[in-house]
């Protein structure tokens, strides 16, 4: 499994960005993926989870309302839309797998991570 996360960047508070996980060796069909991140410091935070087979989608409280995750199930493309951007969202984001009521805890490989700044 090989996941690619791209997208991120230096933002203001306010803006916007989409993250994107391109993923090869899993098909979306089968496994939730969702969105992880790591602010320097802190421990890694599950953000977001989407599960194609259920239709399930999580969020955190601290991005519900303001992150949308989604995919393209065809070209095996994780999303993640994000609004209202402040400085507590900087951070490396992550995709991985995740599913059910344990969305939040990583599972399987990792990619690179994408960094997101967010300035003042």
């Amino acid at each position: 499994v090989q996941l690619v996360e791209s997208g991120g960047g230096l933002v203001q508070a306010g803006g916007s960005l989409r993250l994107s996980c391109a993923a090869s060796g899993l098909t979306f069909d089968d496994y939730g993926i969702g969105w992880f991140r790591q602010a320097p410091g802190d421990e890694r935070e599950g953000i977001s989870c989407t599960t194609s087979s259920d239709g399930s989608t999580y969020y955190s409280d601290s991005v519900k309302d303001r992150f949308t995750i989604s995919s393209d199930n065809a070209k095996n493309i994780l999303y993640l839309q994000m609004t209202s951007l402040t400085p507590e969202d900087t951070a490396v984001y992550y995709c991985a797998g995740c599913y059910g009521s344990s969305w939040y805890l990583p599972l399987g490989s990792w990619g690179q991570g994408t960094q997101v700044t967010v300035s003042s």
